[in-house]
């Protein structure tokens, strides 16, 4: 990972890391708590629905950052939150590779672009049609679920993620440039190119809202 630029709040917070001890690791991780559960809860596979709670898995993901915290702090090459969400990630992953068992190597398949791939087009699909239809329109809805996941997928993988980590996850452009690796620039054109992509694709359901 190449080190990114840092805005001035993110660099007084790892400076706060630094020198306020497990405290402040404690303050710091309780602001970006919901952000990391909203995460989770788009990113967690949907056969998982009802048998993993997203706060089990922030928790398990705290007693590793708390474990490599020194780590990070050593030689910070991005935010705090960023690097945060790449731990609860992981261990995100753990999670769908202990609780499917055998279909272990699928989920393996789906994690290539810094974790993700088809793994984002299955959570964008599953958000889109939840917004898109009511429980009981059961057929209507798994029948939008895989027009969108194969049109999501032919979607450049890079615009595809940029498109879930800015509109679905909430981060800002300089977080998603971080989290990417790509300039801040870069992040914003492909933000406003994959929006007008999805949009495109929506018209084909017209009852249905970005």
């Amino acid at each position: 990972m190449t080190q990114t630029e840092l805005n001035p709040a993110e660099g007084e917070q790892i400076a706060f890391l630094q020198t306020g001890g497990e405290q402040a690791l404690v303050e710091v991780f309780s602001k970006h708590r919901e952000q990391l559960l909203k995460m989770v809860d788009f990113r967690l596979d949907r056969r998982l629905y009802g048998r993993v709670d997203a706060s089990d898995v922030l928790q398990d993901a705290y007693l590793e950052i708390s474990r490599r915290i020194a780590d990070f702090l050593n030689e910070p090459m991005v935010s705090f939150f960023v690097w945060a969400r790449q731990i609860t990630w992981q261990t995100l992953l753990m999670t769908h590779r202990r609780h499917l068992g055998v279909q272990k190597r699928n989920v393996g398949q789906e994690v290539r672009l810094h974790g993700v791939a088809n793994a984002t087009s299955v959570s964008l699909a599953a958000q889109l049609v939840a917004h898109m239809t009511s429980p009981s329109q059961a057929a209507i809805r798994e029948e939008r679920y895989a027009q969108l996941h194969d049109a999501l997928n032919e979607m450049d993988e890079i615009d595809r993620e940029v498109l879930a980590l800015r509109h679905f996850e909430h981060l800002s452009n300089n977080e998603v440039a971080q989290v990417l690796g790509i300039q801040k620039t870069a992040a914003s054109n492909r933000y406003i190119r994959a929006l007008k992509r999805l949009k495109e694709l929506l018209e084909s359901f017209p009852d249905s809202e970005l």
